[in-house]
This record gives structure tokens, sequence and C-alpha cells, in this order.
């Protein structure tokens, strides 16, 4: 569907005003965050909304300006400067064919290239498993039906359930 880059990213900063403050100091913020992580900062597209959209958080119109925006910018990824769902960030990767992150995944990104000892690598990598594991539903859909395998009984486990129990040993 999209590649997902690791290192020099080209990244569009998402800021949503909600009427809470000073959105300067906010964008300033998420764009030193960026900067941090790696990313290079190619344009930001602010907005105002009463509230979050359940779907999308921004609403689908805001949705395909962003497109266009990370088209034009030739941005490889997406930084909401917010913590968005997992079913937000699914439905934006579909709607603007990027990767899309949100604040804490970006600050979990930075404490991992940042960790140097062995106890602190560990610790931001539980910190992003468990962030990880709220983002699991729906990753799987195309293999969504159980099926057994010849002289098993029994359905098998979904992907899903898969994950889960990978994630729940490491």
């Amino acid at each position: 569907m999209f590649d997902r880059p690791s290192t020099g990213t080209r990244a569009l900063l998402i800021q949503v005003d909600f009427g809470q403050g000073s959105i300067e100091e906010r964008l300033s913020e998420i764009g030193l965050l960026a900067s941090s992580a790696g990313a290079s900062v190619v344009g930001v597209v602010q907005c105002r909304r009463q509230a979050p959209d359940p779907a999308l958080y921004i609403g689908k119109g805001k949705a395909d300006e962003i497109r266009m925006a990370a088209q034009l910018n030739e941005a490889d990824i997406v930084i909401f400067n917010h913590d968005i769902s997992a079913a937000q960030q699914r439905n934006l990767e579909r709607v603007l064919e990027r990767r899309v992150i949100d604040r804490s995944a970006l600050i979990l990104d930075i404490f991992a290239l940042r960790a140097k000892s062995h106890e602190g690598k560990l610790q931001v990598e539980l910190a992003q498993l468990q962030h990880l594991s709220t983002r699991l539903v729906r990753g799987w859909t195309h293999l969504e039906r159980q099926k057994g395998g010849i002289g098993l009984r029994g359905p098998g486990e979904k992907q899903l359930e898969t994950d889960r129990r990978l994630l729940g040993e490491r």
C-alpha cells in the first residue's frame, strides 16, 4: 500500500486547534521533537475543530487537504501533535496513503533512539510494545478467517491472537 521509511524521513506536521492555548508553542515543540527523531519538517497543516472526528480525527475534507499537501511536499510521514486512536491512525493511513504517527509514538521513537543502557533499551521497547498492542486490531484483516491444517484439531488461532501472544511473550 505504502512504504514505511525508517531514516531521512520527510515529515508533515498536523496541529489541530481545539481552542486550548498557544498553537505557536505547540508547533515549535512538535517541530523540535520531529527533528530529534531524525525527520526533516517539510510542511505544517493547521486546522480548527470543536471536537475530534471519531473516524479521522480531522474530518474527511481536511484529510483530503492533508493528502494533497503531503503529495506536494513529498512527505514520507504525517505526524499529529495529538494522541490519536488506533482506528483513527488506520483510517488516516488509508486516506493519506502514508505512515501516520501520533505524539506518543514520536516520543517513544526518540527515547528508543537515545537509550544507551541495556535496561533503558528494554524499558523503551516495553513501552513501545504496550503502545503497539493497542493498535493490533484489524491489522491482519486479510488473514481473518481461521483455518486448521491437515492433521490438526480445531480451527487454529487468528493472526491477531498470535500477535498478542508473541507480544506477551516478548
